[in-house]
């Protein structure tokens, strides 16, 4: 029988973030291109990985059609140059698509059966819109399992606001400021550009090349943010500048048994330790990774004060604060996200997670007084996704608590 063995994070690339919509600069690329960049990216950063030796590709897209369709990590693998004899598959779990794939797939690890996988995610928002062509089962509202709204993530953040008082407009816009100001400080320092893949771009005016996020905005204001629009309520508190803006993207990453990242020369950048998914009301998804924390963290005999780094996905400023202030974490920790996050960058829902991964483990490398750090995120529908990581840098690496 297949021994249990350890899951390491080997690699992680993305694509540059791009705004969705015509206007954004990946709005004549398809797809399946940005998720094969990506994996393309992946083997050419990691030569000494015989292609013929990855196990399986998971792919994750929320909105599943079109050039977005067709069983994503078996068609973008073949599309990527891998050999015929590598299986892929697709993954829904909207928002932790790719950290689905990543868990799922590193559970294959763990479990023996794999031995190098390659698990991301893609969401191309402008030509696939969320829920785009879905046809919600009508019980959900005659039987009022959920609201009528609680599809529309805006409306769920609002309720957030709602629910806890002390999770104030002007609390959410600072939060948002500083995602910008740390996500150009970060790029400033160099910290973001070496794991992103470039990709080649057709407009109007020719061809050209992404190699950054577009749409940031670090000359963003406390003044500025004030006067913004609330576009789910009248008088409400979510606005442009305190959320993730529409985005398209694409990520991948390689993972492995640490026997195999030995026996092919591969880098160990993170340890998987435990991960978790948690329910809650739809409503108010925006509080899902407290939960999912909370059972990662018992699942590693963990307590959230042994985390060092926290990458928090900012779907809304709103749903971080108010992790942070369940687990008593003040709102500028410099342990959370330290290079801001998608408020900035954007969200291309499925590919997020292991965006979220790739920058950890570079901060890793620069923090060898961490031991652990946690990737985690609201996904909509009323879920959390929890990944906890080992830092392989630390002292203690590997060794018991």
């Amino acid at each position: 029988m297949a021994e249990r063995a350890d899951v390491v994070f080997v690699d992680g690339v993305r694509t540059p973030f791009g705004r969705a919509g015509e206007k954004g600069m990946y709005w004549n690329t398809r797809a399946d291109d940005l998720a094969v960049k990506t994996i393309t990216g992946l083997l050419e950063r990691n030569p000494s990985l015989p292609p013929a030796r990855v196990d399986d590709v998971a792919i994750a897209a929320t909105t599943q059609q079109g050039d977005q369709g067709l069983t994503l990590g078996r068609t973008a693998a073949i599309l990527a140059g891998l050999p015929m004899s590598v299986p892929g598959f697709a993954i829904d779990r909207m928002c932790a698509g790719a950290m689905t794939a990543v868990t799922t797939t590193g559970s294959g690890i763990g479990f023996g059966q794999y031995d190098v996988v390659i698990a991301g995610g893609v969401e191309h928002m402008g030509r696939h819109p969320m829920g785009l062509d879905a046809d919600p089962n009508p019980r959900f509202l005659a039987e009022k399992l959920v609201a009528a709204d609680a599809l529309n993530m805006g409306n769920t953040a609002e309720r957030l606001h709602d629910r806890f008082p002390e999770l104030t407009k002007e609390r959410a816009d600072r939060f948002g400021m500083l995602s910008q100001q740390k996500v150009q400080a970060a790029y400033d320092a160099g910290h973001i550009q070496p794991d992103l893949v470039p990709v080649a771009l057709r407009t109007e005016s020719g061809w050209g090349l992404a190699t950054e996020d577009e749409g940031r905005r670090p000359e963003t204001t406390m003044e500025g943010l004030a006067t913004l629009k609330t576009p789910f309520r009248p008088h409400g508190r979510v606005t442009a500048g305190n959320a993730s803006p529409l985005t398209d993207g694409a990520t991948a990453a390689i993972l492995a048994s640490s026997d195999a990242a030995k026996e092919f020369g591969l880098s160990t950048k993170m340890r998987m330790v435990s991960f978790a998914f948690a329910g809650v009301e739809p409503e108010v998804m925006g509080i899902g990774p407290i939960p999912s924390t909370e059972k990662a963290l018992k699942r590693a005999g963990l307590d959230i004060s042994d985390i060092g780094l926290f990458e928090l996905n900012e779907a809304f400023a709103v749903q971080v604060l108010s992790f942070l202030d369940h687990f008593g974490i003040a709102d500028d920790d410099e342990r959370v996200n330290p290079w801001g996050g998608a408020i900035a960058v954007g969200h291309p829902l499925a590919a997020s997670g292991v965006r979220l991964m790739t920058q950890l483990a570079r901060q890793f490398e620069q923090r060898p007084d961490v031991r652990y750090g946690v990737t985690a995120m609201c996904v909509g529908l009323g879920q959390g996704g929890t990944v906890i990581w080992e830092n392989p840098h630390h002292k203690r690496y590997g060794k018991g608590r």
